[in-house]
């Protein structure tokens, strides 16, 4: 369905108590690509899948920031009447502690799947701006369809199966909207969150493929940052572990939304 927010939101899934679900995509996917774990989820109940800024159907300004962002989730998030869960990975991820740390309220319980509070040294992610805007850069030079090979062809991705490339949902993305979205929020224009993650209140999750260790040690660091953070590992998976391990991420993500 479209949003007054501007934000393209999938509202599906089965109609039943639990408590509606926000998902929230990677960089250059859209809200169709969950794959297993999305349809899990809806056959549990309500989902809220969202199209980023500057991905698929979203409406709203391509270059608003994560700040930005989490007051339209929150507007979402209000429009159910109530709290809600919140997958994110990723940029989703980033984009999903941004409403936690913003908008604790709006949120329940979250799963996080190979996310970052973001860059705490100045240099480091001044060097992550320049990376991110040289990345935009890139995908302006080439084009969508060879930068979406050349993005898949990353090491981060090798363990993806074919069926979750998802080639034709990216493509249905724009340059002009993917790049945008890189400049705004991209990890280098990310203000860290780590110093206000003591703050938070809703149980979060964070997950990472065994096989990611960047990420793995991230998500030990979120876990232990957060006051109510538990980090698990998915076995045999890298960076997009729900992609690559569905059946085992899922049984990990129910378990947790559904725990007392």
């Amino acid at each position: 369905m479209g949003d007054p927010t501007g934000l393209h939101v999938h509202d599906h899934g089965a109609d039943t108590a639990a408590v509606p679900v926000l998902l929230l995509h990677g960089f250059a996917q859209d809200h169709r690509c969950w794959g297993p774990l999305g349809a899990d989820l809806a056959g549990r109940g309500r989902c809220l899948a969202v199209d980023a800024p500057g991905h698929g159907r979203s409406t709203c300004p391509a270059d608003l920031d994560l700040p930005g962002t989490a007051a339209l989730l929150a507007q979402v998030a209000a429009d159910t009447g109530g709290p809600v869960d919140v997958v994110g990975y990723s940029m989703g991820g980033r984009t999903a502690l941004q409403l936690l740390v913003d908008h604790s309220g709006t949120v329940r319980r979250a799963v996080l799947v190979g996310a970052t509070a973001g860059i705490a040294d100045d240099a480091a992610r001044a060097d992550r701006a320049v990376q991110d805007g040289a990345t935009a850069a890139r995908l302006e030079e080439v084009g969508l369809a060879a930068f979406l090979d050349e993005w898949l062809a990353q090491p981060l991705f090798a363990g993806l199966p074919d069926w979750a490339r998802f080639d034709d949902e990216r493509r249905a993305n724009t340059v002009a909207g993917l790049a945008a979205s890189l400049r705004a929020a991209g990890t280098g224009a990310m203000a860290p969150l780590w110093a206000r993650l003591g703050g938070v209140t809703a149980p979060v999750l964070c997950l990472a493929g065994a096989r990611d260790a960047k990420f793995c040690a991230l998500g030990e660091q979120l876990a232990a940052a957060l006051p109510h953070g538990e980090f698990a590992t998915v076995a045999a998976a890298g960076h997009a572990a729900h992609l690559e391990r569905p059946e085992a991420v899922s049984a990990q993500v129910v378990a947790f939304l559904d725990a007392p």
